[in-house]
Parts: structure tokens; C-alpha cells; sequence
């Protein structure tokens, strides 16, 4: 096809294959073709140029992989996640949101999410969105979305714009949360004030209703007379701050019951008393047993004369909402940080043992030409030296792709793995394996991986020239052990640490529903055990017939 275009005049751009050296090296190049024709305008020839892509190849599948293993935590997040580019298009939505809409992810990419906005609140979710987007801050919207059931729900979105490694804007990242009660309690609030509004009764008989009123609405609110001592609290104000019922709070002191009160809500509670309405819609409280964040809202409640006969206090516990938003902002710095330190160390093995063994080959070519002495023999030292360049370069891309997992399958891509990183290492591996089921490929990646990092851990730090690795398979669980005899760590120092090392093996592991064990001790070896469920084809077979 190509020849046929080139004969008829035409060109060829960027055209993406992989070629082979004369060491036998793969090449991923990209081809620019064209034709050369003689003063009449007749094709004589054609003209090839080659650009070597592998660098940026290999750059875009680690970007790849860097995006699945978001997308497999992200999965697993307890909050509904999206993404949006730099054009404002939604380019992902986490399995949590498509569970809450019942939708494909086709649906709801691009702007398809909008048709799930309850009607009237469409326009102003589009509108606070665009103009927050286009100055690049952080926003925070309610709307109405439908559930998967037909029902709308209220939701809390907040979005924070993303960066790309080099600071430039990627787009936004967010997160929603199902906020239907709390726009409930909010609801049952507002009547609660129009009530209060609308009360025109003697004192007792007013006071006696606001009583009642707080005592079920279904919120934490709490009734104080002008000196901060308790009328009345909600039952859900007792389940908040671990009161068993009302009885043990009336009458008593505010300040009493919380002592730990800031100072800023003292003066928030005189401004209150004061005929003044407050709220806030974040705020921290450091307390002995930890922080706690709040929504609150103090307003006076008038007695008949119409001035304040004391504060209602509206509290609304959101650290769970918060410790969300966290996790969210450390998922994605530990996910930058991680592809950092990939980059990094990929551009080490090409810098610092490649490139230099480059030169120094550059440099004996050099030699060659200027004195050709003894040819044979020092141009098959050249071919040797040229060849264990390229098998370093295989057994890197090794590392950073799994395709002899693909090829060999599990066990005999992590044997191949193994043997070839012994060579290299110079130090003996002794694998055995006991498998005689089919394992899944997912489940042969995440060992691939752990087994990975274990073995590049003990060659940094265990100092040993032996490591044992074994995969057994037992009741339809796969179990890989590895074992070294070296110096070993404190486990309890290092989870207190949290390096990523360890963090990464442990959420690979638990992605796949296993678990992984890691027992060392100073001066007696470390020994990393890991388990993983799985169906074996037999037990399938087995199912079906």
C-alpha cells in the first residue's frame, strides 16, 4: 500500500513501525517518505527519513501504566471521582459514580454526565463550573444528579485543578459526595425558622414549641438561654457528642460540657446572643482525642418582646467529608511522586551505566580506525561488548513492560523474570514452583510486581548473593514467598516511615483481594509472603458442567 501511494506521487508522514539493527536490536522509528523525480517530472527514486522514538515511546508507556494503577485505586476510592481536560470535556469517571448513575462510561464522558443534572439545577452547575475553570480554582457546587434508580440526589462536588509534572495544567480532578441528608436536615432547618419566624404565642407557650421542634428535628441542634445553659438539644445532637438522652445536658453549662471550646466561638456566641446569625461552612476543632471539622450555624431565638432569649446552635460533623478530600490530594501526590521516581530511576540505568558504556564503545571505534592492528579480535571484543549492551536495554524494558507474562504465561514469565535479573545482578535465585493452573494475568502482574520490588529491596539492602522464590499454588490460592537471609529492618520503623516501596506492594495486593505479610529482623533476614485468591479453569470447568 505504501509503494502503491508512493508510485502515484504521494508522501508519507509519521509513519509509526520498528525496525531491526545489524545487532539485532528492536527500534521503534517513525518514517517520513517521499518521492524524487527527474526534470520531467518522472519518479526516479525515493527518499527515507528515520527517526529513533523508542525514548518517547517507552515515556508514553510508563505514562500508561502510571494511569492504570490511578484508575485501580481510584476504583476502590469510597467517593465518586472524576477527571476533565484543558478543554473542559470529562475524560473519566471512576466505577463509584458509574455504580451511583447506572450509566456506561461512554455515557458519561465529554459533557454526557450533564444529562444526569436535575433540570433546575443545571444551568448554574455549567455556569460555576466554566467561569471557576477558565481562573483555574478550586470550586465547591450542589446540584441535583440521578441516581441509578430514577431518584435525584443532592451532591457535593468539589474540584481542584491538576498539574502536569512540569507545573502546566492538565485539567481539574474532583470528587462528589452523596450530601442528600444533610440538604435534608438543611430543609428541616429553614422551616424550623420559618416557624420560629411566624410565632406570635406567649413566651412559655413559644418557648415550649421550640423545644419540641428542636428535640426531633433531624439534625444536632441545641436550644441555650442567654447564659449558655441548655432548654433543649436534638436526638441527633446526643448521638454526635456521645450523650445517651437530653436529660443528662439540660440545664447545664455549654461551656461545661465542652470545655475544650475555642475562644473564637465564645465571641461567635456573643454576637449571636447579640441578634447577629453566623455560620460557617469549614471549620477545624483540635481536640484531645484528634480534629474534628463542622458546618455550624448560631442564630438568636427572640422571645416575645422580640429580642434574643438566647442561641440555637446548628453543627453538622463533616471530618469524614474532609479526611475524603485529603485521601484524595495524597492519592495524587504519592501518584506524581511514584512517576517522579520511576522517571528517575530509568533515566539513572540509561545515564549512568548505558550512555557511559556507549561512549566508552564510541571511543574504542575511534581507536580502531586509527590503529586497525589486530582487527578480528578486537572487533569481536566490540560485538561482545555491543551485545551485552542490548541484552541491559532488553532486560530494562523487561522490567517496565510485562509482555514474557503475556508470551510464557504467569509462571514462566516470573522464571524467565528471576533468571534474568540474577544474571544480571551476578548473585544465584533459587526458584521453585508448584502451579498447575492457568493464573489470571492480572494476578501474574501484581506478583510480578511485588516479586520486583522484594528483589530489588534485598539487593540494596540485605547485602546477600543467594534469595530463595517460591510459588505454590493451594486451594485455589497462589502463594509467593520470598526469602533472603540478609540483614534485614524493623518493620514497625519501617511502617511508621512509609516508604513507597512498601505502600506499592501493599495496595497492588490488595487490588487483587490478597494479603502480603513482611517478617524481618536486624541481622536475620527478610522473608515477604504473599497470598492471593483466584479460580483455577478446572474449578470453572467444574462450576459449569
Amino acid at each position: 500500500m505504501i509503494l502503491e501511494r508512493l508510485r502515484g506521487g504521494g508522501r508519507i508522514e509519521h509513519y509509526e513501525t520498528v525496525r531491526v539493527t545489524k545487532a539485532g536490536k528492536r527500534v521503534d522509528v517513525s518514517l517520513s517518505i517521499s518521492s524524487v523525480k527527474d526534470s520531467t517530472g518522472r519518479i526516479v527514486g525515493f527518499t527515507k527519513i528515520a527517526h529513533d522514538i523508542t525514548e518517547r515511546k517507552r515515556a508514553e508507556d510508563a505514562v500508561k501504566e502510571s494511569e492504570q494503577r490511578f484508575r485501580l485505586i481510584a476504583d476502590t476510592a469510597p467517593v465518586m471521582i472524576w477527571m476533565s481536560g484543558t478543554d473542559k470535556l470529562c475524560t473519566y469517571f471512576n466505577k463509584p459514580w458509574l455504580d451511583f448513575t447506572g450509566r456506561s462510561l461512554e455515557e458519561e464522558l465529554g459533557n454526557g454526565w450533564a444529562e444526569g443534572v436535575h433540570a433546575d439545577d443545571l444551568q448554574n452547575c455549567l455556569d460555576t463550573y466554566t467561569q471557576l475553570f477558565e481562573r483555574r480554582e478550586k470550586f465547591r457546587m450542589q446540584y441535583r444528579l440521578r441516581r441509578y434508580d430514577g431518584e435525584y440526589c443532592w451532591i457535593l462536588d468539589v474540584g481542584v485543578p491538576r498539574l502536569n509534572p512540569d507545573r502546566s495544567f492538565a485539567g481539574y480532578i474532583g470528587i462528589a459526595v452523596d450530601v442528600t441528608e444533610r440538604k435534608e436536615a438543611e430543609e428541616a432547618l429553614r422551616e424550623f425558622n420559618r416557624a420560629l419566624e411566624k410565632q406570635t404565642v406567649e413566651l412559655q407557650a413559644r418557648e415550649e414549641l421550640l423545644k419540641i421542634f428542636v428535640k426531633n428535628v433531624p439534625a444536632g441542634v441545641a436550644m441555650l438561654d442567654r447564659d449558655m445553659r441548655y432548654l433543649q438539644v436534638s436526638d441527633r445532637w446526643c448521638a454526635d457528642y456521645s450523650v445517651l438522652d437530653s436529660s443528662q445536658v439540660l440545664g447545664r453549662s455549654h461551656y461545661e460540657l465542652f470545655p475544650d471550646i475555642p475562644d473564637r466561638w465564645k465571641e461567635v456566641h456573643r454576637r449571636a446572643l447579640a441578634g447577629e446569625t453566623v455560620r460557617a461552612d469549614e471549620d477545624r476543632w483540635d481536640r484531645e482525642g484528634g480534629t474534628t471539622w463542622l458546618r455550624w450555624e448560631v442564630r438568636p431565638w427572640l422571645n416575645l418582646e422580640g429580642l434574643p432569649g438566647g442561641i440555637l446552635i446548628f453543627a453538622e460533623d463533616i471530618t469524614r467529608r474532609k479526611q475524603m478530600e485529603e485521601v484524595l490530594s495524597d492519592m495524587s501526590r504519592k501518584l506524581i511522586e511514584s512517576q517522579e521516581q520511576e522517571r528517575a530511576r530509568i533515566g539513572r540505568e540509561l545515564h549512568d551505566d548505558i550512555n557511559q558504556r556507549l561512549a566508552m564503545l564510541a571511543m574504542e571505534l575511534d581507536q580502531l580506525q586509527g590503529d586497525p592492528s589486530d582487527i578480528q579480535s578486537r572487533v569481536r571484543r566490540l560485538r561482545e561488548q555491543t551485545l551485552e549492551i542490548s541484552s541491559d536495554v532488553q532486560a530494562l524494558s523487561h522490567d517496565l513492560h510485562s509482555s514474557k507474562l503475556e508470551y510464557l504465561g504467569v509462571v514462566g514469565g516470573i522464571k524467565s523474570w528471576c533468571k534474568e535479573f540474577a544474571a544480571r545482578q551476578r548473585m544465584e535465585i533459587d526458584f521453585k514452583d508448584d502451579v498447575s493452573s492457568v493464573l489470571p494475568f492480572e494476578v501474574g502482574l501484581c506478583l510480578l510486581r511485588v516479586l520486583q520490588e522484594a528483589l530489588h529491596n534485598s539487593v540494596k539492602h540485605s547485602g546477600v548473593k543467594r534469595i530463595e522464590v517460591q510459588l505454590a499454588e493451594k486451594s485455589n490460592e497462589v502463594q509467593l514467598t520470598v526469602c533472603d537471609l540478609g540483614t534485614g529492618f524493623d518493620t514497625e520503623a519501617a511502617k511508621q516511615h512509609g516508604g513507597l516501596g512498601l505502600k506499592s506492594m501493599r495496595e497492588r495486593v490488595r487490588l487483587v483481594n490478597g494479603t502480603i505479610e513482611i517478617r524481618s529482623k536486624p541481622m536475620r533476614g527478610t522473608t515477604v509472603c504473599v497470598r492471593v485468591p483466584f479460580k483455577s479453569e478446572r474449578a470453572v470447568l467444574r462450576a459449569a458442567g
